[in-house]
């Protein structure tokens, strides 16, 4: 099952319908409990980041290899104290990925925020 099909059914019981028949359930079922139908909603919204995380496209160089040149503007950008996430979007790389070669260059010892 994926979470695209689970977070259907789990929308249904919220919304107190049956997700096999689309028939209403029946009064003072366990998912007609305000809490119950909370944490139904809840989960079907983590549900749904979670599938959009899985299709989300990798950096465009992701895996590939660092020039000399890249490496020199990485270590230029992190001294003049530009966040992680805005030198990452720069490269075209993940923020891990900044951290990583980072911590390869001798510039960080380990991974920081931002």
């Amino acid at each position: 099952m994926s979470p695209t099909e689970a977070r259907s059914i789990i929308e249904a019981l919220a919304n107190g319908v049956d997700p096999d028949g689309g028939q209403p359930l029946p009064p003072l079922a366990v998912f007609d409990q305000p809490e119950v139908i909370r944490a139904l909603f809840l989960a079907a919204r983590a549900l749904e980041m979670m599938d959009g995380r899985a299709r989300r496209a990798p950096p465009d160089h992701a895996g590939h290899p660092w020039s000399e040149l890249e490496e020199t503007q990485l270590l230029q950008a992190f001294d003049s104290g530009l966040p992680l996430k805005q030198i990452a979007a720069d490269h075209g790389r993940s923020r891990g990925a900044i951290n990583a070669r980072l911590q390869r260059l001798g510039r960080i010892g380990e991974q920081v925020e931002g």
